[in-house]
């Protein structure tokens, strides 16, 4: 969303009203010695924009929406712990005829790959999943850890990263979700995910707090 760029009568509107707001329209034309007609398209646009909120038979005041700046700083404070949900991790020698039932039960589009310390080994993806299914392979004995993306080609995060730098790894690579890691002397242990889901709501709701 592109900053809007106040011309210099709107910013002495802006000014009048924080001063002496409420005010009628007539008040502030009488103030810039204009008529009410004259400021009505200023007015309009002020006031479409967020920056004043008008009242029948009370006038203009304003409504204190944050600068672009200020939304800016707020979305770059958005950090993945706060929005994460729970990653659904299985066992690398789980079958991909397993994996494909685990991945509906669960209603994800991906699977976090572990070994039998609980340590990241791969992800799973529809993709993967779907490629073996549609083969000649035997989907009830293969195991996954044959067909899931290993390491070091898996895309991970850290609860302190920025969700916008995320939301960039998300499309860089064409995937769905990432593992949320915590570094370990014995590899990376997993402590969530971040979906585009979880990313889409982040924003609605930053969104929905600075009135955007």
């Amino acid at each position: 969303m592109s900053p809007i760029e106040l011309n210099q009568r709107q910013d002495k509107i802006l000014q009048i009203v924080k001063e002496k707001g409420p005010i009628t329209g007539e008040k502030i034309a009488e103030q810039l010695n204009l008529t009410r007609a004259t400021l009505r398209p200023d007015l309009a646009i002020l006031t479409m924009a967020g920056f004043l909120d008008a009242r029948p038979r009370v006038g203009y005041f304003y409504s204190g929406k944050k600068t672009m700046a200020s939304v800016t700083e707020s979305m770059m404070n958005l950090k993945v712990k706060d929005f994460q949900s729970m990653p659904v991790v299985v066992s690398e020698n789980m079958t991909a005829y397993d994996a494909i039932c685990q991945m509906f039960l669960e209603d994800v589009g991906t699977l976090f790959v572990v070994d039998d310390r609980s340590r990241l080994q791969g992800v799973l993806s529809r993709k993967d999943l779907l490629r073996t299914s549609i083969g000649t392979q035997a989907i009830t004995k293969i195991p996954v850890h044959i067909i899931m993306t290993r390491m070091p080609n898996i895309v991970y995060c850290h609860k302190n990263d920025s969700l916008i730098h995320v939301a960039k790894k998300l499309i860089e690579r064409q995937v769905d979700s990432l593992p949320v890691v915590e570094e370990k002397e014995d590899g990376l242990e997993i402590v969530g995910r971040i979906t585009k889901t979880n990313i889409t709501k982040a924003f609605i709701s930053l969104a929905e707090t600075n009135d955007l």
